[in-house]
């Protein structure tokens, strides 16, 4: 008896606690519910179901791989007011591991303190405009979604919602990981009020695309050159285009621009074959992306002005003989010298 009681320790350590499968936290509305789940779900389901008055209106089964937070959509053609309850299973060869349940109202006159006016979600990020009668704090779970799953999930604690219906309040989320061009993403954020515990969340989706904007160019006769900014985390791979025209097209020059992300900007310079001929020129700088569309537009003047040249004898001319000025002071110092002179002759007789 006592060797297997001196076992049991070590087999303990092999072996490692036991590590539970639960369902951490679930939130609904009348349109999407997300779910976080932990543990060791690995060949899991998450069985999601929207219910009012006991009565299955819309359900979800999807495969866990891993622990996260899973998105669920209940795509429901009549949405009514009343009481609604979502639930949540965390299944496993059919039984149920862990259930988290929560309940809802839909429709009627609900006070809140605040009134998301706008919301977006793109390549870039989130973007919201937030008007309240009173300042609030609150919490904001910012969520990137792939398909039912948040790849990213950021809690933003503590955020002050101005008041003054009057004055909005803009709240802006950039994506810190890098997005795949033409995949479809879907943002969401979750605003928790503090002091009240209401919850509220907005979503929507998009594909994401590379994107960036010319802030600044320059252009003369020598040459020309603009500022670009990157406004996506899909990096950019474009180029610029530079096209000089005089009635015809007198120039085109294009060049790549540097791979640029979200807040990134680079110039890019160029130089014409020779200095422009005097005249008026038409400069038009064009942002294609990498798939040759354009995306952006600047266009200018250049007013090449003639190079004023002095001619060769002139400047001969010049170089070899003295200014006026010049031998008047030769002159004066000449004279000084020839008085200077007699006058010291007169004293020696």
């Amino acid at each position: 008896m006592r060797p297997l009681l001196a076992l049991l320790p070590v087999l303990l350590f092999i072996h490692g606690p036991a590590v539970s499968q639960q369902v951490d936290d679930i939130y609904s509305n009348i349109d999407s519910c997300d779910v976080s789940v932990s543990g060791d779900v690995c060949g899991c389901y998450l069985q999601a179901e929207l219910m009012r008055s006991g009565v299955i209106l819309s359900s979800s089964v999807l495969p866990v791989d891993a622990p996260g937070t899973m998105i669920i959509s209940w795509n429901l053609s009549n949405q009514e007011e009343g009481a609604y309850e979502a639930c949540a299973s965390l299944t496993r060869n059919g039984s149920v591991i862990d259930r988290r349940c929560y309940s809802f109202y839909h429709g009627g006159a609900v006070p809140v303190r605040f009134d998301v006016r706008d919301f977006l979600a793109d390549s870039s990020g989130i973007h919201m405009v937030i008007y309240a009668a009173d300042p609030a704090i609150v919490d904001i779970y910012y969520m990137l979604i792939s398909g039912e799953r948040a790849v990213y999930v950021y809690r933003d604690r503590s955020v002050k919602i101005a008041g003054g219906r009057g004055v909005p309040t803009l709240i802006e989320w950039k994506w810190p990981v890098l997005l795949s061009a033409g995949e479809m993403y879907t943002g969401r954020a979750k605003i928790v009020e503090l002091s009240t515990g209401q919850t509220r969340a907005f979503m929507n989706r998009f594909v994401a695309v590379e994107n960036a904007r010319i802030t600044e160019t320059y252009e003369d006769e020598m040459g020309a050159s603009a500022t670009v900014l990157g406004t996506s985390r899909v990096p950019f791979r474009g180029s610029l285009r530079f096209v000089l025209n005089n009635n015809t097209v007198v120039e085109v020059v294009e060049k790549k621009t540097p791979v640029l992300l979200e807040g990134d900007d680079e110039t890019v310079e160029i130089s014409w074959n020779k200095r422009l001929d005097p005249g008026i020129y038409h400069l038009r700088v064009i942002l294609l992306n990498s798939s040759g569309d354009a995306i952006d537009l600047r266009e200018s003047v250049i007013e090449a002005e003639p190079v004023i040249r002095r001619a060769s004898n002139e400047s001969t001319a010049s170089e070899s003989s003295p200014s006026a000025p010049g031998m008047a002071a030769l002159i004066a110092i000449f004279s000084v010298g020839q008085i200077h002179r007699r006058c010291n002759r007169k004293r020696r007789i």
